[in-house]
């Protein structure tokens, strides 16, 4: 995607609508920064600067015109366990490698792999996120003391169940003030954000009715600094950076896929196409740089895409100008937000968390109750019970299986005499031809060829594509026929076979002149040759 191209066709009325709609996003963004900055373990301010920094970046150096960047709630879990086990200064570390690895997805051109995964695999880790960021809202909403982190699930669980006897009534109030405001707020004034409403309400209750009853982010995080930090570039040594390496490949990946997903949204919204390898290249370079001011992972965040072009966006400009917007409101409020309680907080997550839950297609796919099902449900446990790395790795493993047994499944083979005595017989293979269906295409071949016949006519026709295996499997049962004094022909060979026999030379073996378009032509060919006595 060309400069230009995003900027196609752009009049000062363009302008005032990326203006609008940027200040919009950025008054959207900034509690779901902070609240998303808490959830992962670290202080709310990294959540701004990760919006005022990549969120411009991204806008700017990325393929989507409407993508707006940002942390999300997908990286909660991931952020949060790399938190728990290395410490704030290499999670920035993790993020910066993660957005090398994103422009060299871009580079290389890559950006169309991640399309491959399956869906069943992406709901399932995505319920699974959603269940982990709802439940880690749990403390912060009933006002829990003496909660410790961990980077499981179910050790988090256990410090719930074990401190269920220090609730803070003041928090859950606080909790249930800025809860209502989002379920009822969409409903009666739906161009408010919902979420900025209820975080100031709750915090005025807060303020007024529960003042020093109530954990608030100064007395958690001390109070938020209304400046950026300065530029400091983190000490990065070989060995740190294969220690991070795997945390870094996990945020990569899911960045990209976030990304790439927001950017199809949008591309669904308005019409518009994205240029994939340029958005993980802008997604790349917003995470090398955030970190260097103290930010945390971003990627592209769907909600906020959509709310900026329902909004009225133009051009990326709307996506910079939310960046900006967030910078000025931390410099003219910041010192506001040292009361806002951390209850009041805690709803804005679990509705993000209900939100991205992909309840209704979980639910529809769990009633075809098919081997989807299965991959879903299995990816869902796993990254509840273990984590993501672990949950998407077994998700592929188990759906590549399921595919290949699948195709495996999908191989016939019949055969077809052609006259009352077996001279000449045509073998009709259909399926594809690879190593999950090696040996079935062997039982099955030499099962429509238990008759001899002077001449064996393999109709390849409804071969889509062959192997390695297939091809030498095939070769295999060709010289079989030939040992037993028969003649081979091939006939209706699609491009994608023939160029693999012919790079093997099993072609050339069989005869250029035996390999012809049609069945019938070859049916025509095996009994001139009989004729003519010519059985070679």
């Amino acid at each position: 995607m060309k400069w230009s191209g995003r900027f196609e066709g752009y009049r000062m009325e363009s302008l005032r609508r990326d203006v609008i709609s940027g200040i919009i996003v950025g008054i959207v963004a900034i509690p779901l920064a902070m609240s998303f900055a808490i959830a992962s373990g670290v202080k709310p301010q990294y959540g701004i600067y990760t919006t005022i920094i990549a969120g411009f970046l991204i806008s700017l150096l990325g393929g989507s015109r409407y993508q707006i960047g940002g942390p999300t709630g997908a990286f909660i879990p991931i952020l949060l366990a790399i938190v728990v086990q290395y410490g704030y200064e290499k999670l920035l570390i993790a993020g910066m490698l993660a957005g090398v690895l994103l422009v060299l997805m871009g580079i290389f051109k890559l950006g169309v792999l991640i399309r491959f995964i399956p869906r069943p695999v992406t709901i399932g880790f995505t319920a699974g996120i959603a269940v982990i960021i709802f439940s880690g809202q749990i403390p912060s909403f009933l006002g829990l003391r003496g909660i410790e982190r961990h980077d499981d699930f179910m050790s988090n669980m256990g410090e719930i169940i074990a401190h269920l006897t220090t609730i803070n009534i003041y928090s859950v109030l606080t909790a249930a003030v800025c809860l209502v405001i989002m379920l009822i707020m969409p409903k009666l004034l739906p161009k408010v954000p919902s979420s900025l409403l209820g975080l100031i309400v709750s915090t005025i209750v807060s303020v007024l009715f529960f003042q020093g009853k109530v954990t608030t982010i100064e007395s958690a995080y001390e109070a938020i600094p209304s400046s950026l930090p300065m530029f400091t570039f983190p000490s990065i040594s070989f060995q740190t950076a294969m220690e991070l390496l795997q945390p870094a490949l996990v945020i990569a990946m899911l960045g990209g896929i976030e990304s790439l997903l927001s950017a199809v949204v949008a591309d669904g919204m308005t019409g518009s196409r994205h240029n994939s390898n340029r958005e993980l290249i802008g997604q790349g370079i917003a995470n090398i740089a955030a970190p260097l001011f103290g930010g945390i992972p971003a990627t592209g965040a769907i909600a906020r895409t959509a709310t900026n072009i329902k909004s009225g966006a133009a051009s990326p400009l709307s996506g910079m100008i939310h960046g900006i917007a967030v910078l000025l409101i931390l410099l003219l409020f910041a010192p506001l937000a040292s009361d806002i309680p951390l209850a009041g907080m805690a709803p804005i997550l679990m509705v993000v968390a209900w939100n991205m839950s992909e309840r209704k297609h979980a639910l529809h796919m769990l009633r075809l109750k098919s081997s989807d099902s299965l991959i879903m449900g299995v990816t869902f446990l796993l990254t509840v019970l273990t984590n993501l790395t672990t949950a998407v790795e077994i998700g592929l493993l188990l759906a590549a299986i399921i595919f290949v047994y699948r195709m495996s499944t999908e191989l016939t083979v019949k055969a077809v005499l052609v006259s009352r005595d077996p001279q000449v017989s045509v073998i009709s293979v259909e399926g594809p031809l690879f190593f999950g269906a090696a040996n079935k295409f062997e039982e099955l071949f030499e099962n429509a060829t238990a008759s001899k016949s002077n001449v064996t006519i393999i109709n390849m026709r409804g071969v889509p594509f062959m192997d390695a295996s297939g091809e030498h499997q095939l070769a295999q049962m060709i010289d079989r026929i030939r040992r037993d004094g028969g003649t081979v022909m091939l006939a209706g060979t699609r491009q994608q076979p023939l160029r693999i026999m012919r790079a093997s030379g099993l072609a050339m073996k069989i005869g250029e002149a035996c390999i012809v378009d049609q069945p019938e032509e070859a049916v025509y060919a095996a009994f001139a040759r009989l004729e003519s006595g010519n059985n070679n």
